[in-house]
């Protein structure tokens, strides 16, 4: 019990000991939501703290040690995050794959790095790791529907049944401020580089956005994308757990938008991508050019506007499409990385959404610990991905 009080009375030196500060002090408030099913469920922070030492716990009973790295291949799920945290809290560190990317390129990366711990989100993840001819030592999946029992899947470990495990006493967080929090992969082969993000520079830049953007503990903020990035973990992840906001997942990728409308997030951290999107998602429902409803929107959308228009503009054009795009109440619209095409900052700026580049600083090398692997026949190992 003595750790665990010397860990929040000092400084938070980590991303796990800022999770323990936030279920200390507010223990019983709303932390995570996920919507499942049409129904948003809700973890607080102290359910939140409770499950990843639980995961972090059955991890460390199955060999995970300080310095060692779980690979999570996941799209947007809060498991993969507390997973990502769980390996952190034991001083490990947490390695993220989009599923989204090209499947054959991941193969290969796959292939290359040889991860012995993996915790994916399915069967479809988990072919992919069967195709890289990865041995690995723990596997944990999220979704178990289309495993059967058989080869790859029958060494598989369900995250529920790991969670529901009783954990080890006393098990504080690890992690130290200068250690590697995240590493994330590019390129294959013998091209594969690597970004290595520390606790500390997570913390540095998430102060300086909770600050510059004035964040506090009643942000409503969405992750709409697997934390899969640098820019993803300095500037929602960090940011989260230093100001203690609610952080919402949508149901899949395919709702993302229909949950932002619903949810009305108060801060968006999107990438180039995602403002690009949405701003043809807001194109495509405008009326027919020409017509006289479309004449109507031109005219209050116009940058040089008196009075009367921009109040007629904004009640009967801009705010409309605000809420069509979700941005009724966001306040930190944020752009993390490349910035945006002219036509799509100035849309943004005359619907009243000024939205705030801040720089994906990613220093990428080429690793030098890396197993290399390969094969003779890349197209071999493509098809069984089919």
């Amino acid at each position: 019990m003595g750790t665990f009080t010397e860990t929040l009375d000092a400084v938070p030196a980590s991303l796990p000991q800022w999770l323990q500060r936030q279920a200390h002090r507010h223990g019983m408030d709303v932390a995570l939501r996920h919507k499942h099913l049409g129904v948003w469920q809700e973890r607080t922070w102290a359910h939140v703290a409770d499950e990843v030492r639980r995961l972090a716990s059955a991890l460390q009973t199955r060999g995970f040690a300080a310095g060692a790295t779980l690979t999570i291949i996941s799209r947007p799920r809060p498991q993969a995050l507390l997973a990502a945290l769980a390996a952190q809290w034991l001083g490990g560190v947490a390695s993220l794959f989009d599923p989204l990317d090209a499947a054959a390129e991941q193969v290969q990366r796959l292939a290359t790095l040889q991860p012995g711990f993996v915790l994916v989100e399915g069967v479809e993840e988990m072919r992919r790791l069967h195709a890289a001819r990865v041995a690995v030592g723990v596997w944990v999946y999220l979704d178990k529907r289309g495993l059967s029992d058989s080869a790859p899947f029958a060494q598989a470990l369900d995250y529920a049944t790991l969670v529901a495990e009783r954990p080890i006493d006393g098990l504080a967080p690890q992690g130290r401020v200068l250690q590697t929090a995240f590493v994330f992969y590019r390129g294959a082969g013998q091209a594969i580089e690597e970004q290595r993000v520390s606790h500390a520079e997570l913390l540095q830049e998430g102060q300086r956005l909770v600050t510059r953007e004035g964040l506090d503990r009643h942000e409503e903020a969405l992750a709409a994308r697997a934390f899969a990035s640098g820019g993803q973990a300095r500037y929602l992840l960090a940011p989260w757990l230093m100001a203690g906001f609610r952080l919402n997942f949508p149901e899949n990728l395919a709702t993302r938008d229909r949950d932002r409308r619903e949810l009305g997030p108060t801060l968006v951290a999107g990438t180039r991508e995602t403002y690009e999107r949405l701003y043809r998602y807001a194109l495509e429902r405008l009326p027919e050019s020409g017509s006289w409803p479309r004449r109507l929107v031109d005219w209050a959308l116009a940058t040089q506007a008196g009075p009367l228009q921009r109040h007629l503009g904004d009640c009967l054009v801009r705010r409309p499409l605000r809420d069509v795009l979700g941005f009724s109440r966001t306040r930190a619209p944020l752009l993390v990385g490349d910035a945006l095409p002219p036509e799509t900052q100035a849309f943004f700026q005359v619907l009243g959404i000024r939205v705030r580049q801040w720089e994906d600083a990613a220093h990428w090398e080429a690793p030098s610990n890396l197993v290399q692997h390969t094969t003779d026949d890349w197209s071999g190992l493509q098809s069984q991905l089919a």
